[in-house]
């Protein structure tokens, strides 16, 4: 009888703990609103009504030290719907990059098979698993579209979401929705990574999504001219990106259980690890609204 009195109050209090520690994870992020500029002035992105942006230096630091992503080039930074947290509940968000790929030809979108493709991306995702579970990670299964692939010619716009297994154990499979927006020299990339229960939330913001960047004049779609890089893939090979090498920085997201497991068992020792590293100042934006500069490497 003792016990099953203890137990509930046991619960409770690893319960608060983790709690406390989430919330001061959430409390170290900075974001913002309004008009962003990608790669430089390549583009713009003007955060959607409804959602707040991440700078790249503390999208890094989310993407790599808490969600457990391996490093896999700089980001643009990450969009939040404005209720949700880095950590915890509501934790998916796009993440935004740029791939300096060249001019991607759009001449092969109307004759995509994406049944046989899905067949060959699940064939391939399979062979992969091997390297992947050598390198510390769990295999991952390709369970199907959670939105089949479509192609907006007018505008240039791909976008898709594949539906992804992680392990054995995983109880709520991962979606990954992925937007492309073609440009003159490279693509960018919205990539919302979260568990199939975000699936509808994602799939309502996808037009504010797309609507929200635009490439400077210059850099558009429109813009090529004879001599420019081309890309050595077409929009069928944008969707086939093999999981491990295209979309494996964002398809990685660990899930919130396993972010409560390590509370749960590091405690304040993995407070002090987390908010340990000098100066977390220099990862957050500046008091101005002016980018922070890079870390040094004793900061990293």
């Amino acid at each position: 009888m003792l016990v099953f009195m203890c137990l509930p109050g046991l619960l409770f209090a690893q319960t608060d703990k983790r709690q406390a520690i989430i919330d001061s994870i959430n409390h170290t992020f900075t974001y913002r609103t309004g008009t962003v500029d990608l790669n430089d002035g390549m583009a713009r992105l003007t955060v959607p009504a409804g959602f707040k942006y991440l700078d790249p230096t503390q999208s890094k630091r989310l993407l790599v030290d808490i969600w457990g992503n391996p490093e896999a080039g700089p980001t643009q930074g990450m969009i939040f719907p404005t209720g949700g947290d880095a950590v915890g509940k509501n934790a998916w968000a796009f993440v935004v990059t740029y791939d300096e790929m060249g001019y991607v030809s759009d001449k092969d979108a109307d004759e995509i098979d994406y049944d046989d493709l899905l067949t060959t991306m699940q064939a391939e995702t399979d062979e992969e698993n091997k390297a992947r579970v050598e390198q510390g990670y769990d295999p991952v299964t390709l369970v199907g579209w959670a939105s089949t692939p479509f192609y907006d010619k007018d505008h240039k716009i791909l976008h898709w979401a594949k539906e992804l297994k992680f392990g054995d154990t995983t109880s709520v499979n991962t979606v990954n929705y992925d937007v492309r927006i073609l440009g003159r020299k490279g693509v960018i990339s919205l990539n919302a990574v979260g568990d199939m229960n975000d699936l509808s939330p994602i799939k309502s913001a996808i037009p504010g999504i797309i609507n929200s960047v635009a490439y400077e004049s210059g850099h558009r779609y429109g813009d090529f001219s004879t001599g420019d890089k081309l890309a050595a893939m077409t929009i069928g090979g944008l969707v086939a990106g093999k999981v491990l090498a295209k979309v494996g920085l964002f398809a990685l997201v660990l899930k919130f259980w396993k972010v409560l497991l390590m509370a749960i068992a590091g405690g304040w020792g993995f407070l002090k690890r987390f908010f340990g590293r000098k100066k977390e100042l220099a990862l957050m934006p500046a008091s101005d609204g002016s980018e922070p500069p890079a870390p040094s490497d004793e900061q990293a």
